[in-house]
This record gives structure tokens, C-alpha cells and sequence, in this order.
């Protein structure tokens, strides 16, 4: 060489991490329907991390579940056809007469795991340690914040989603003992991860007067990753031909609860006349709901208010291109996904002013009380008088929500847009 040097020894790159994404609740949901808000959440990652290495972990019956990425297309394909799950096989299998597709599943992943342990995480440590340096745990749903998987997964860097805080501050809305089940896993998830997520600016507040109100010394960084959207192809096809479309009609889209307030609407088209135009609500039943569930079930058949679930994604996007507003009238939020969703597609909102939406929407929503039916009339009879103008919104691509999570987890991602949302 020139000067008489000799070349200095290559430096080996730095062995890359992987994400260790958790679909213990994609797995849960198998066969169950449509998916829910954090469910959705939860797939959008398990498709963005498609192409890319990675591994995933899922808590089933009696034990843990580290698994390849072929295990991540598979459970795609079965999301969208539980029917092709394959029927295990043997004579165990033929005993236990498995049929659920979620049974069906988890033996067919159990065959294809890197590593197994049991529902406390004992025996995966040493599978976890074969990962990459610089691997973290992306726990989007709340199905596995146990103390099992926390001892098995210490080695990897840890970030956990939050969604919102509602069973703490709204205990009203949610299931018996839910707030003290979810207290003890946001507990867990302040003390034990080293980032906690959150969809909103709104509920990362929340989740700081949570940390303060516990008086939990760790201080995890909390950083608001709002999430994006996704607008399925309108399949006017798959509307069912016995849905009434014959007048102006409204949409409330989601989970029959009772912080969806649906009681509001039920109110409010009281007050709409002999000839009102029609609401056609979406959603499959939910919780503690019993005096709304009393007055949809003596509803008229056909008449101007719809109860209907099961609905294809196509389908609900074709029946947004025809509505003349979502209406969402909660009295809580994290997010509220169908808000940026109808907004995206030029689809007039109305709904209630909680810091979350406000956060989503800005100024592209028509803001009212959720306890005053009338407002609510008053704006439903103008909107059905007269087609509303649609005006589409850009919202944030998830390509940018996943861009900014993988910086936080030292994964560098190409960028698909700013933080905030809307995008536009």
C-alpha cells in the first residue's frame, strides 16, 4: 500500500434488531367477526412488518409462542378466511375434536414455534436470547401485559401501546372489574417497559396522570404516535340486498356500548317526525348495555332506525360513499378510528368534542353535546334536507405511524409523513 501502511481490519456492521411484534389478540379474534379498533391496530403492524424480518410472540391455551414470519402471513390469510385454517392432524388432534379456528390455529402455530414456554414465560428465555441485539417487544394489544411474558422478554427493549385509559376514568362504560384488570397492566406496563405509545396527544396525557396518580417511579419514556388510516375499497356488492337504502340514511359505526352512547341517537330520531331520515347503526353487541339493547329490539321492522352486524369492511366503505354523515356522539375516545376514516373520505361528521377527536379532526367535524338530543336532531334534519358537500381529508398514512415507532425502537423506517394528524 501506499506509505508502507497496512489496511485496517473492517469494521463489522452492527448486527440489526428485529421487532418482536405480539398478536396474542389476533390470534383470540380468529372466527370472531369483524375486527375491533385495537385489533385493526394490531394487523396493520402484523402486514407492515411483511417483507422484513421479524419474529412474533403469542400467548394460546397453557402456553407461549415464539414464532417466524411465516407464521405472521399465515395468520393474515386466516384473519380473512378462518375457514382455511387447517384441521391439525393425528390422533390427539382427531380426540380433542378441535373445530374453533382459533383452537384449530394455535395447534397449527404450536408445530411451527421457534420456542415455546408456558404462560409465565418459563422456558422461552433462551429461544429470546438468540435474537438479534438491538430486537424490542411491540406489545399493540393488551392480551399478553401478564407478569409471565415480562420475565422471558427483560433482555429485549420493551414498548408497549395505549389506547386510552377509559376503564380507569369511565368505569360506568366498561365490564364489571375491568378497571382493576387494566389498572394492574398499565401499572406493569409504567414499570416495566422502556416506551410506552400512545394514539393520541390526548391519551398520552392521560396516561401521565395515570403514572402519577399510581406514584410509579419509573419513568418509561411516553411518546404519542397517532395511528393512520386505512380506507378499504367500497364494495357496493357485498351491502346486503336487505338493507334499506330507499331515503337519506346516517351511519354510527362501532361496538353497541354504552360509551358509544347510542341512547343519544335513539333520542334524538324520536324527534325527527312522522318521516325521518334512516340510521343505520353497525356495530355487534356489546357490554352492559341492556336498556339500549331493550329499545333496539322493539324497533319496527324496517323501520327508519337499522341494527346491523358483520358487515365487510367493503361493505361499510361503500355504504360511507352513500351516507350523509357518521355520527359518534361518545362520551370517551383514545382515538376513534371510523372519525378519521369518515373523514378521509369526504364523509360529513358529527360528534361529540372529546380532546381525542378534537385531536383527529380538528376543524372537520360539526362538534355537539352528548347529552343533547335535540342539537343532534336539529343537525341530522339539515344534513338529510340537503346532500352535504364532501370535502376529503388527508389523513396520516400508517406508513408514517410505523416510520416513527421504528426510530424510537432504533430501526430506522423511509419516513411517510409528519407525526400529527390530520395530515393535511
Amino acid at each position: 500500500m501506499p506509505g508502507g501502511g497496512t489496511r485496517p481490519a473492517a469494521t463489522a456492521a452492527p448486527e440489526a434488531g428485529v421487532i418482536l411484534l405480539d398478536v396474542s389478540r389476533l390470534i383470540s379474534r380468529l372466527g370472531q367477526g369483524p375486527l375491533t379498533g385495537i385489533d385493526r391496530v394490531e394487523r396493520e403492524w402484523l402486514e407492515a412488518l411483511q417483507g422484513r424480518d421479524h419474529r412474533l410472540l403469542a400467548r394460546v391455551v397453557r402456553r407461549q409462542l415464539l414464532l417466524g414470519p411465516e407464521a405472521g402471513a399465515l395468520l393474515l390469510r386466516w384473519l380473512d378466511a378462518p375457514e382455511a385454517v387447517p384441521m391439525p392432524r393425528g390422533l390427539v388432534a382427531a380426540l380433542r375434536r378441535v373445530r374453533t379456528p382459533r383452537a384449530q390455529a394455535e395447534e397449527v402455530l404450536a408445530g411451527m414455534a421457534l420456542g415455546t414456554g408456558g404462560t409465565r414465560g418459563f422456558g422461552l428465555g433462551r429461544a429470546l436470547r438468540r435474537l438479534p441485539a438491538g430486537s424490542a417487544w411491540l406489545a399493540v394489544g393488551h392480551a399478553n401485559l401478564h407478569p409471565g411474558p415480562w420475565r422471558a422478554i427483560a433482555p429485549l427493549r420493551k414498548a408497549v401501546m395505549i389506547h386510552d385509559t377509559i376503564p380507569l376514568d369511565f368505569p360506568e362504560y366498561t365490564r364489571a372489574g375491568q378497571d382493576a384488570a387494566f389498572g394492574r397492566r398499565l401499572a406493569a406496563a409504567l414499570t416495566r417497559a422502556d416506551l410506552i405509545l400512545t394514539v393520541s396527544e390526548a391519551t398520552r396525557a392521560d396516561v401521565i396522570r395515570c403514572r402519577d396518580r399510581f406514584d410509579i417511579a419509573a419513568r418509561p419514556e411516553i411518546v404519542a404516535a397517532p395511528i393512520g388510516t386505512t380506507l378499504a375499497e367500497p364494495r357496493p356488492d357485498e351491502i346486503p340486498p336487505d338493507l334499506p337504502r330507499d331515503r337519506p340514511f346516517f351511519i354510527a359505526l362501532g361496538t353497541i356500548e354504552p360509551r358509544k352512547n347510542h341512547a343519544l341517537l335513539l333520542d334524538a330520531w324520536e324527534r325527527l317526525g312522522p318521516e325521518p331520515p334512516r340510521l343505520l347503526i353497525l356495530g355487534r353487541r356489546g357490554w352492559e348495555n341492556a336498556a339500549v339493547f331493550a329499545r333496539l329490539d322493539a324497533l319496527p321492522h324496517r323501520g327508519p332506525v337499522i341494527e346491523r352486524a358483520g358487515l365487510s369492511d367493503g361493505a361499510v366503505a361503500a355504504l360511507m360513499g352513500e351516507a350523509r354523515a357518521l355520527l359518534m356522539p361518545s362520551h370517551a375516545e383514545g382515538f376513534g378510528m371510523p372519525l378519521a376514516e369518515a373523514a378521509a373520505r369526504g364523509l360529513p361528521v358529527l360528534a361529540t368534542p372529546l380532546p381525542a377527536a378534537r385531536e383527529v379532526l380538528g376543524s372537520h367535524a360539526t362538534w355537539l353535546d352528548a347529552d343533547d338530543p335535540g342539537a343532534w336532531a336539529t343537525e341530522i334534519a339539515r344534513l338529510a334536507a340537503a346532500p352535504p358537500r364532501r370535502e376529503p381529508v388527508a389523513m396520516r398514512p400508517w406508513r408514517a405511524h410505523v416510520a416513527q415507532i421504528m426510530r424510537l425502537l432504533g430501526q430506522p423506517e423511509e419516513d411517510g409523513g409528519q407525526p400529527g394528524c390530520p395530515a393535511g
